[in-house]
């Protein structure tokens, strides 16, 4: 009988918070690594523990900054070197999932090279969340596990017992993922069309919809600088919205998105922990996407069925 490969958890630094909520969910507890940091600012992980023979899952979200996926790549490649039977790239966010592709002439598609460095790295097999284009799993040469943030929203969502909600799509490219939602919720749906002249900037923005006297739901893969769904909440009240309510998976939130959040109409911003938060706001709800994760990694290790883990 051939004897199944150990596993082991590692973290980088960037995400050792949620690694650790993982593994706690797991019924482990993460490995031992360090970095050795040069004056320069090089840098060099290294595992304080044997991953001979081992399926190693680490687990690093790469946000700004791109020292995280550096450190991603060195930590795979070390487990690689050191003889691990298996590396899972866990990526709860993947970062430069925007860029999926050629929007404008000479530009590059970071997703894509991210892809390949990650799998030549010595990935053997990715898990991540909410990619920003479902397409993206195919720059992968290896196995890609994507989880949806909707099977820890929708129920939430429905813990809420709001009536005459409506599920929006802050942009057209959202459509897809807010009729899911709308489809698993049983409402009526709304579109946001926004014009941009250049990135993170909108010139122009409308609703196609019914949002008077309803409870609106706005979702999103990411919410960045919120200026989008900051100018849709504030347009839905003033077009007799009751309450206008966001979700979204990462929260990147980045220049004045803070700012930006605490003066608008949004009554509540549901996001995951797949990045850490780096301001503070009372209309911030987290909710952890650990569980999940440890869920998947199990049914994975195990060689199981894991489409019962989502809901689209």
């Amino acid at each position: 009988m051939k004897i199944k490969a150990p596993i082991k958890f590692f973290a980088g630094r960037a995400s050792k918070y949620l690694a650790e909520k993982i593994a706690k969910s797991f019924g482990t507890e993460l490995g031992e690594t360090s970095v050795l940091e040069f004056s320069d600012g090089e840098f060099q992980p290294a595992y304080l523990e044997s991953v001979r023979g081992c399926i190693v899952f680490i687990i690093q979200s790469t946000f700004p900054p791109q020292d995280n996926f550096m450190e991603f790549l060195l930590m795979i490649d070390a487990a690689k070197r050191a003889s691990a039977y298996k590396v899972v790239a866990v990526m709860p966010y993947f970062g430069l999932a925007r860029q999926d592709r050629k929007d404008r002439p000479r530009c590059s598609i970071g997703a894509k090279l991210a892809a390949n460095l990650l799998v030549k790295a010595g990935a053997d097999r990715v898990m991540t969340m909410d990619l920003h284009a479902d397409q993206i799993q195919g720059f992968f040469d290896v196995p890609v596990d994507h989880l949806y943030a909707s099977s820890l929203f929708v129920p939430y969502l429905k813990s809420l017992e709001l009536e005459d909600m409506v599920i929006a799509a802050p942009d057209i490219g959202g459509s897809k993922r807010a009729n899911a939602y709308s489809r698993f919720l049983n409402t009526e749906m709304a579109i946001c069309y926004k014009l941009r002249k250049k990135a993170n900037v909108i010139s122009e923005m409308k609703v196609i919809g019914d949002v008077k006297n309803k409870n609106i739901i706005i979702v999103d893969d990411m919410i960045d600088t919120a200026g989008t769904v900051c100018l849709a909440s504030d347009m839905m009240i003033d077009q007799g919205a009751k309450s206008v309510r966001v979700v979204a998976t990462h929260p990147v939130l980045s220049g004045p998105a803070y700012e930006r959040i605490n003066k608008s109409s949004i009554y509540e911003l549901a996001v995951s922990d797949t990045i850490p938060l780096r301001g503070h706001s009372e209309k911030i709800k987290v909710i952890s996407v650990a569980d999940l994760f440890a869920d998947v990694i199990s049914k994975v290790y195990k060689y199981k069925s894991i489409s019962s883990s989502f809901i689209f």
